[in-house]
């Protein structure tokens, strides 16, 4: 598979019919086929037929999840547009340099391409829940872009990006189907040890989150943190509460 036929989008909580068929025509134009729509507005509306014209048929195959979770979960890697900075959203790539970097993957890995809604974006937990940030440089004065022109961007760097995969061996990444249960039980084992302030657990979780998408952790390197979390889980049975308490 060239670069384009592994990604997919992903279009969270998306407001309006005419926006999904208007991404719909701006992936097809590009050549990218895998649309997933995590908890979208009506589908088959006649907005939505309208706009997609002759893409259609994309339309008509896309998947609808009820969680972004769920909806990346085959994917080594995820990208969350994002147009806000902040604590949580510091490292933020180009679209140019997020197709430099997946060009460099395993051939056979497979990246998502995260969009939120219409007047608010992606959630934090959202962003945190992707592997990698991406953000479309504007002028200062206007930076709103609408989502179908947003998508048709970064299609277009990859349309652009498309080329033969890389013969080299490559890591073979472990996906979010993996990742997301290991950042439960590290969140689960951190409470019991009083590493974690149970009111705001997901303060210090986003970090944990940062610095281990950094890492590009494989499926082995999960597995050996899962260990680690069980021998903490069993060495801690007879803790008594957080030091100095």
């Amino acid at each position: 598979m060239d670069l384009k036929e592994r990604v997919s989008i992903v279009l969270v909580g998306t407001q309006s019919p005419g926006n999904i068929g208007m991404v719909c025509r701006a992936m097809k134009n590009m050549g990218l086929r895998d649309l997933r729509l995590v908890n979208p507005c009506q589908v088959d509306h006649l907005d939505a037929i309208k706009f997609a014209v002759s893409a259609r048929d994309l339309l008509e195959s896309a998947r609808i999840f009820t969680s972004l979770e769920e909806a990346i979960a085959d994917s080594e890697y995820s990208v969350a547009t994002t147009r806000r900075h902040g604590k949580y959203r510091a490292e933020i790539s180009t679209p140019p340099e997020i197709v430099e970097r997946f060009a460099g993957c395993a051939p056979t890995s497979r990246l998502a391409l995260v969009f939120g809604r219409e007047d608010s974006g992606l959630t934090t937990d959202e962003v945190a829940l992707c592997r990698w940030q991406s953000t479309i440089e504007t002028a200062d004065e206007f930076g709103s872009l609408n989502l179908s022109q947003a998508v048709l961007i970064f299609c277009y760097e990859f349309l652009k990006g498309a080329a033969p995969a890389p013969v080299k061996a490559a890591r073979e990444l472990a996906g979010s189907a993996s990742l997301e249960p290991m950042y439960g039980h590290m969140e689960k084992t951190f409470l019991r040890i009083g590493y974690l302030n149970p009111q705001n657990p997901d303060h210090m979780m986003r970090t944990m989150r940062r610095i281990f998408a950094r890492a590009e952790l494989d499926e082995r390197e999960v597995a050996s943190l899962r260990g680690l979390l069980s021998q903490i889980d069993w060495a801690c049975a007879e803790f008594k509460g957080k030091k100095g308490a």
